[in-house]
Formats: C-alpha cells, sequence, structure tokens
C-alpha cells in the first residue's frame, strides 16, 4: 500500500537517499503519486503532494465519483490538505503538483495561515521554478477579509462546542451512551471548520470489516470551494486503503439542528450511489 504520510525521519532518510534537495524530492513524488488518482470520468490524474513545517510530507489525489455530478469530486490539493488536517499538521510551506493548481484550489487554499507565501512548484516543466501561492492568486479573497486576525484557520486547533446530546434527525431520543461511531462522528463535527456558515458538520464511515473513518466539513471564503464531511472522511478512507466504495455500510452524520447549511440531503445522494447498501444515520446537536 502507498503511504500517504512520510513521517520527517522517514522523508529525510528517503531525501539523503535521492541525493536532492527536500524540495526536489517532494516533486519526485508528484507523478507515481497522480498515478493513485480515482478518476472515472475524466481519466486526468493530477497529483499533489506538500511538505509541512513539521517534515512530513502529505501526499493527495483528484476522486471523481462515477454517476455523481461534478461538485461532489475532490481536488488533488484538497485532497492533500484534509489530509494534512487529519493528521494534525499544523502548516504547509511547499507543495508540488502535476498541473497547475486550478483556481478552485486557489481559493481553497487560502484559508492556510499565511497562504500567500506557500511555495507551489508545478512538475509539468513549463516554470522549473517553485512560486509562492500569491503568484498564482494575486488579487485573493479570503479569511482575511472576513474573519478576526486570530481566528483559527484550517490547519489550526478549534473546537466548535457541540454539546454530547444527539437528537436523530427524525427527533428520536438517542441513548446517553453514545456508540463509538457517534463519538467519533461528533468529534469530527466539533474540529469542523465552517467559520463563514456557522454550520459544522462531520461525519465517520463504517465499513464490513469494522474499519472507520472519519471527515468534517471544511469551508472557503467563497463558499463554493468547500470541502464537504462526506468527502473529507472519503479521503481518510483512501489514505488508509480502502478499496471500493461499496465496502462502506454505515454512515453516522452529526450537524446542527436546523442549520442554514445541511449535508444530509447531499451525503444520502452520493452514498446512493456509491455506496448502495451503506445505512446513513442522521443526528443533530445545538
Amino acid at each position: 500500500m502507498e503511504e500517504f504520510v512520510i513521517e520527517a525521519v522517514r522523508a529525510e532518510r528517503l531525501r539523503q537517499a535521492s541525493g536532492v534537495g527536500m524540495e526536489q524530492f517532494v516533486a519526485s513524488l508528484v507523478k507515481p503519486t497522480a498515478a493513485m488518482a480515482r478518476a472515472p470520468i475524466s481519466k486526468f490524474h493530477v497529483g499533489a503532494v506538500g511538505l509541512g513545517s513539521s517534515g512530513r510530507i502529505f501526499r493527495g489525489v483528484n476522486l471523481e465519483f462515477k454517476g455523481l455530478p461534478l461538485n461532489h469530486s475532490v481536488h488533488a490539493e484538497q485532497f492533500l490538505v484534509a489530509n494534512a488536517a487529519q493528521n494534525g499538521e499544523k502548516k504547509l510551506v511547499f507543495i508540488a503538483v502535476s498541473a497547475a493548481p486550478c483556481g478552485h484550489c486557489r481559493q481553497f487554499l487560502q484559508e492556510l495561515r499565511a497562504a500567500g507565501d506557500i511555495r507551489i512548484l508545478v512538475t509539468d516543466g513549463k516554470d522549473p521554478e517553485p512560486q509562492p501561492l500569491s503568484y498564482f492568486l494575486p488579487h485573493r479573497f479570503g479569511p482575511e477579509d472576513l474573519l478576526h486576525k486570530d481566528f483559527p484557520l484550517l490547519l489550526e486547533s478549534r473546537s466548535n462546542g457541540l454539546h454530547p446530546t444527539l437528537t436523530s434527525a427524525s427527533a428520536t431520543p438517542v441513548k446517553s451512551v453514545f456508540s463509538e461511531l457517534q463519538r467519533s462522528a461528533l468529534e469530527a463535527a466539533n474540529n469542523s471548520y465552517a467559520p463563514y456558515s456557522r454550520c459544522p458538520s462531520g461525519i465517520t464511515l463504517a465499513t464490513k470489516t469494522g474499519e472507520s473513518f472519519s471527515g468534517y466539513y471544511m469551508e472557503s471564503a467563497a463558499y463554493n470551494p468547500g470541502l464537504p464531511p462526506l468527502q473529507a472522511a472519503i479521503v481518510a478512507f483512501v489514505c488508509e486503503g480502502g478499496g471500493d466504495y461499496d465496502e462502506i455500510e454505515t454512515a453516522i452524520l452529526v450537524e446542527t439542528k436546523d442549520a442554514a447549511v445541511q449535508q444530509a440531503p447531499t451525503v444520502h445522494l452520493a452514498l446512493e450511489k456509491i455506496a448502495p447498501s451503506c445505512t446513513l444515520h442522521v443526528y443533530e446537536v445545538s
């Protein structure tokens, strides 16, 4: 199984063996990373590899879902950021990508602290030198336009303070002893980055073999480039070597009651296509 996270010590050891600098080594991983993409619609495989300030290396690929609208897709840069966030990385300092980041991804990356300074290398050979993200998006709109300067951004620690009393979407009381999956989904919702809508949400997926994977909603100041919780959980599923999506048999979604932004309808639609035997349980918190 390919590594989607390379720990700092191993990354340095591999870099030394390669005989090149760290940024060159990271760039060398882009092509094999792109080969892991799941792009049944476009057949266009994208790989993105990032270096964290911790020294760890994170990999990302694009994901497409046959039978679903294209806005359900995950871009490689989004995958990379979600992978880094789920593994507690605090800052990305360098990203190498197989194709120039699209406008969608340039906007999504704005949610990172000091985003304009992140060095980006496009490995298609057209420009051999890395450029700061501000080069790719010079007139940017981001969290600094809408949030307090000290607000915790996407890779930074937060808790949404959601109360651990769950109510099913059908108003059926939930037992006070939560299942492990419910706790995991609630934790994901508490970690959710939703500063603009204030509608955090999180989801946990469980497979037929008993493995579980969680993800949380990640918003963008421009709204549309945001990453939904289901797609974030699928990133975790892919990173851990998950196979076909129909291995997923249970999904627990936690979101706020009467939220202006509700995930349940689109989660239901997506799971119906990619994992038709999956049972979705929706719980609301206040």
